[in-house]
């Protein structure tokens, strides 16, 4: 069985919802409390073993490639000014030399065609694949278990969590089969069924380990919804040749390509952390007494 070295990070979209804040700034590259998106999704690779981090970017996301890379005029005005912990902490922040790959997705095709831009970069091996609006946040980390799930089946794995099911028209959801380990052979995957028909409540949050074979089938496949090359296509035509395995998160995830989930993840993160809990907490009663909709 090889092990997960490689995670893609598809960061080409171009954030729409966001504007005009996304306008010069990639959404991914927002921050949540003193950090940019896309950091609280690597780090979670990291902790899972990711060795290699491969982003597949777009027009305009080069601001990304530059916060992975060293700052030697930062890194050395703070060493002068004896800022050693804000310097350590950057520097445990930073890949090391060859570990992040950029490529670009030159069409917006789609996610199923920003896995495919992957290909010559993930090779022939397992790989694992994490939407960058999705940031979690739990004692130990979404992809870590799922790893762990992995090294037990050496299958496809496929985190997913529970909706309201009156939502689940809105995600993609699986269907669950017999408990396996610390997840369950999945039966079925739909996107966005129609209201009533949904097999669970279980949906897809963003984070996956797929065989490389995926590629091959993505290469041939048509546009399907929206004009679109579609993961969920191309997983359930591998379906029907591998095994593939749900994980179920327990923890809190907030998508933050919509502004309400932005919002919640900076309140969130902000009261997870033991340096901002009481003023945040303070600030967020003192709000809610004054503030009233307009």
């Amino acid at each position: 069985m090889k092990k997960i070295r490689k995670a893609v990070f598809p960061v080409a979209g171009l954030g729409t919802r966001f504007l005009p804040a996304t306008k010069a700034i990639p959404k991914e590259m927002l921050t949540v409390v003193d950090r940019p998106v896309i950091q609280y999704v690597v780090d979670e690779a990291r902790e899972a073993g990711i060795e290699h981090f491969i982003f597949v970017t777009g027009r305009n996301k080069a601001v990304i490639e530059d916060h992975f890379d060293i700052q030697f005029e930062l890194y050395d005005t703070l060493e002068q000014r004896g800022r050693t912990e804000v310097l350590e902490r950057l520097q445990q922040l930073q890949p090391l030399p060859g570990q992040t790959s950029f490529t670009r997705q030159q069409v917006p095709l789609g996610l199923g065609h920003a896995v495919w831009c992957a290909r010559e970069l993930v090779g022939d091996e397992p790989f694992a694949l994490l939407l960058p609006d999705m940031i979690m946040q739990s004692r130990k980390g979404c992809l870590a278990s799922m790893v762990e799930l992995y090294e037990k089946t050496g299958s496809n794995i496929v985190a997913v969590q529970e909706c309201d099911p009156a939502e689940t028209h809105k995600y993609g959801i699986v269907g669950r089969g017999e408990t396996a380990h610390t997840g369950f052979q999945i039966t079925e995957m739909v996107e966005k069924p129609e209201p009533g028909t949904a097999p669970s409540n279980l949906y897809i949050n963003g984070r996956y380990i797929l065989q490389p074979q995926i590629f091959d089938i993505l290469a041939g496949q048509t546009q399907g919804a929206g004009g679109e090359i579609q993961l969920t296509d191309a997983m359930l035509r591998l379906a029907r040749d591998q095994s593939f395995y749900g994980y179920r998160y327990e923890g809190h995830t907030y998508d933050c390509g919509s502004p309400e989930g932005f919002v919640e993840a900076n309140v969130a993160f902000a009261l997870w952390r033991k340096d901002l809990n009481a003023t945040i907490s303070a600030s967020i009663r003192s709000l809610l007494d004054e503030i009233k909709p307009a």
